[in-house]
C-alpha cells in the first residue's frame, strides 16, 4: 500500500527537478542590471550537462562616459566624463575571465586524483615536501585542503601584497615569504581561509609529478574534458579573448591593474568562461575526474562551514557545492546542485550590485522560490519611515556611520564625508555616486553595507 504514495512523491520530486528554467525572469534581472549599469559579465546555467540559460550582460559605453548606476546624476554632481578613454569590451560567451580562487577547485581535484591513485594521502605532512616551513611535521594535506594549516597567508595585507602582486616571483621566493611570517594559529586549531594552502598544494603537485602546474592542469583536466576556453595564466597583462576588469568609483568605471597570475599558482591563476566552468564541475560530480570517495570527502562540510576543497551553496531544500573567486575587480562563482544535476557558472569583470545578491536571485529563480526582481528604480519615503534609520551605527572593525535626514532624504556620514541615499524600498538604499548599497534590518537596529567587494554589519549605538 505504500508503493503508490512513494511513487507519487518520487514523481513530484522528479518533476520539480526537470521544470524548465524561467528564462524570462532571468532576462529581466540581467536587463535591469545592464540598464542601470550595475554589472558586467557572463552567466551559464546547465542541467544534466546541457546549457539551459546563457547570457552576457553589461554596459559597453566608455569608462568615463558611462551613466552612473540608476542613469541619473545625484544632486550637485558635476562629474565631466573623460571621453578619451577606450570603450569597455562587450562581454560575450567567448570572453574569458580570471577565476581567482575557483582555481582551488582545479588544484583540489588533482590532489584527490593523487590520493585515488595511492600516490598521496590526506595524512601525509608538509614536512615531506617543505620541511623548513613552520610546523611542517604537523600540517597534513587534509589541513591544507580544509584551510586548517595555520600558515601565514601570503596575500594578507600585512605581507605588503599590494606592492609586489604585479611582479613575477619564483616558487622559492614565495615559500621563503611564507616561512618568514609568524603562523596564524596551530595546525588544526580552526579553519581560516588562506591562499598559502593551495599555493603550496600546487607546488606539491609539481614535486610529485616533476612537471609544471600548467602542464598538469592541461593534461588532467583541460584536455581530458575538452575545455577549449580554459587555461593557466602565466603571462603578464591580458591576452586574446581575456577581458580587463573595472571598478566603479565616482560615477565611472576605472580599469583595474592586472596582477601577475603565475604568482598565485594553484591558489588563483586559472582563466575560463562560465560554460567551461559548468562542464568542469559537472564532470567532477559525474565521476570523470575523481572517485566517489574523494568527492564525498571534498564536499563534507564541517560545522564551521568549511569543506575539504569545496564550500556549500543553496539552502536546506536545495544543497549545492562549489567555490567562489575574486581577484582585482574580477569575481566568479561555480555551483553544482547534485539532486538537480544543475550547474551555475558566473563571471564578472565589473561589479556594483554585489555578485552574491545577484546569485541569490538566480538561485531562487532556478528553484522556483519567491523572488522580487529588483528594478533599482528609486522610491520616495516619508520622514516618518526614514526616522528609524537615523542615529549612529558601529561595526566591529571600527567603522562608524551616522544617519540623518537632510532635505527629506536620508544621508549617511562617515569620517566627515556625506553619502546621500536613494531609497529602493522601505528599508533598502543606495548611494549612486559610489555604488554602495545599504540595507536596514531589525527595524533600523542593524545596518548592512554592501560594497562590491565587502559586506559590513553595523549595529545602532544604544
Amino acid at each position: 500500500m505504500k508503493r503508490p504514495l512513494t511513487f507519487l512523491l518520487s514523481l513530484i520530486t522528479l518533476n520539480s527537478f526537470t521544470q524548465p528554467i524561467d528564462k524570462a525572469r532571468l532576462d529581466s534581472l540581467f536587463d535591469n542590471l545592464t540598464a542601470r549599469n550595475l554589472a558586467i559579465g557572463s552567466i551559464t546555467i546547465t542541467q544534466k550537462g546541457q546549457p539551459v540559460y546563457q547570457r552576457s550582460f553589461g554596459n559597453t559605453q566608455p569608462p568615463g562616459n558611462s551613466q552612473p548606476p540608476g542613469n541619473t546624476l545625484p544632486p550637485g554632481n558635476t562629474h565631466s566624463p573623460d571621453k578619451s578613454q577606450p570603450p569597455i569590451p562587450n562581454p560575450s560567451q567567448a570572453t574569458t575571465y580570471r577565476l581567482g580562487s575557483i582555481t582551488k577547485l582545479f588544484t583540489a581535484v588533482m590532489i584527490y586524483d593523487l590520493i585515488d591513485k595511492k600516490r598521496l594521502s590526506l595524512d601525509d605532512t608538509l614536512s615531506e615536501f617543505f620541511p623548513d616551513l613552520p610546523d611542517a611535521g604537523r600540517i597534513t594535506i587534509a589541513d591544507m585542503l580544509g584551510h586548517r594549516s595555520g600558515l601565514a597567508n601570503f596575500t594578507a595585507p600585512a605581507t605588503s601584497y599590494d606592492t609586489w602582486k604585479s611582479q613575477p616571483h619564483t616558487h622559492d621566493q614565495l615559500v621563503a615569504f611564507i616561512k618568514s611570517q609568524p603562523q596564524d594559529f596551530r595546525p588544526g586549531a580552526k579553519a581560516d581561509y588562506n591562499n598559502s594552502n593551495f599555493l603550496l598544494l600546487g607546488y606539491i603537485l609539481e614535486k610529485i609529478h616533476h612537471r609544471s602546474y600548467k602542464d598538469l592542469v592541461n593534461e588532467k583536466i583541460i584536455h581530458k574534458l575538452g575545455l577549449h576556453d580554459t587555461y593557466y595564466g602565466d603571462h603578464p597583462g591580458f591576452e586574446a579573448k581575456e577581458c580587463p576588469s573595472y571598478k566603479y568609483f565616482d560615477n565611472k568605471w576605472q580599469e583595474e591593474t592586472a596582477v601577475y597570475l603565475d604568482n598565485f599558482g594553484g591558489a588563483g591563476a586559472m582563466i575560463s568562461t562560465p560554460q567551461d566552468m559548468c562542464r568542469f564541475i559537472t564532470a567532477i560530480f559525474g565521476g570523470k575526474l575523481i572517485s566517489r570517495t574523494s568527492l564525498a570527502r571534498m564536499t563534507r562540510i564541517e560545522k564551521d562551514g568549511y569543506g575539504w576543497g569545496m564550500f556549500s551553496f543553496g539552502d536546506s531544500l536545495h544543497t549545492g557545492y562549489g567555490h567562489n573567486g575574486k581577484t582585482e575587480g574580477f569575481a566568479s562563482s561555480l555551483q553544482y546542485y547534485p539532486e538537480n544535476r544543475l550547474a551555475i557558472g558566473y563571471c564578472t569583470n565589473g561589479e556594483v550590485y554585489p555578485k552574491d545578491r545577484i546569485l541569490t536571485e538566480v538561485f531562487k529563480i532556478c528553484f522556483k522560490e519567491p523572488v522580487a526582481i529588483p528594478t533599482f528604480i528609486p522610491v520616495t519615503l516619508s520622514q516618518d519611515l526614514l526616522q528609524p534609520y537615523t542615529g549612529t551605527y558601529e561595526g566591529d572593525n571600527g567603522l562608524q556611520l551616522t544617519g540623518t535626514i537632510t532635505n527629506g532624504s536620508l544621508v549617511l556620514k562617515v569620517k566627515g564625508q556625506q553619502f546621500p541615499l536613494e531609497a529602493m524600498s522601505d528599508h533598502e538604499f543606495r548611494n549612486t555616486r559610489f555604488g554602495f548599497f545599504f540595507e536596514f534590518e531589525k527595524g533600523g537596529e542593524q545596518l548592512v553595507v554592501h560594497d562590491a567587494a565587502v559586506t559590513y554589519w553595523l549595529h545602532k549605538r544604544k
